[in-house]
């Protein structure tokens, strides 16, 4: 394949361009935001099934403690009118008497359980709304570390897309300029070898694949005509000779 040096050193160029559109896609997939923002979201998931779990479970505690004050308070009044009727001397019966004192011993000590069971239950609850309020600040913090990391990717996504669309008109400018057959080549290389479809030879050594050209390879090199499009023997790209290349 034939191209003046003029053409191939423009061959150049638009490597720069396509390997500067190659890096900014990289850093645009890579962006540090976007693992923070990755891995807050999965702490998020993580706070929003305990929060739900929390939730669930002080709902199921604060009904039962609301049974137990709702048994106390029946019991309480049982009692109460038990006591008032010993109190009353309306009973003779001894019988009766004996029955009706036995009941409010008993009811003063199912009262007793039954407030222990609710201070139970309310040190439970207390210990719920601490953990539901520490998750709730968890994740209000969370969120607001996506949102930081969110703005700035946002702000990092604008700056590279912009720059990525100055580096294509640039290069959309560029490729119809050069031969078809020597932009099909340089593609074809290209898509086959890291993005790097050619390469200047630098000090006599190919900055594709930075291996220095043997004596033999650099005198045909040498010998070639000055529109020869030459390929390094290492690594297959077009190699763009220039003034430094040391032939």
């Amino acid at each position: 394949m034939k191209a003046d040096p003029a053409t191939q050193l423009r061959l150049l160029e638009l490597q720069a361009l396509d390997s500067g559109i190659d890096r900014l896609a990289a850093r645009r997939r890579t962006l540090p935001e976007l693992e923070v923002i990755t891995a807050r979201t999965a702490d998020l998931d993580a706070i929003s099934d305990d929060l739900v779990g929390v939730r669930t479970e002080l709902g199921d505690v604060t009904r039962a403690q609301r049974r137990l004050e709702d048994e106390i308070e029946l019991v309480r009044t049982r009692a109460a009118r038990d006591t008032e009727r010993l109190g009353s001397g309306a009973i003779s019966n001894a019988r009766e008497l004996e029955n009706l004192q036995s009941e409010v011993a008993s009811l003063a000590r199912r009262q007793g359980v039954l407030e222990d069971e609710a201070l139970e239950r309310m040190e439970a609850v207390e210990g719920l709304d601490s953990r539901l309020a520490e998750l709730e600040r968890r994740e209000a913090d969370v969120r607001a570390e996506i949102d930081v990391a969110s703005t700035a990717r946002d702000k990092a996504f604008g700056e590279i897309d912009a720059e990525a669309a100055r580096l294509r008109d640039r290069r959309g400018a560029l490729a119809p300029s050069l031969p078809v057959p020597l932009v099909t080549l340089y593609e074809r290389i290209r898509a086959s070898s890291g993005g790097v479809g050619a390469a200047a030879l630098l000090r006599r050594r190919c900055q594709g694949c930075h291996l220095e050209l043997s004596g033999g390879d650099l005198r045909e090199v040498a010998a070639a005509a000055a529109d020869d499009v030459v390929r390094c023997e290492e690594c297959q790209r077009i190699l763009i000779r220039t003034a430094e290349s040391g032939l």
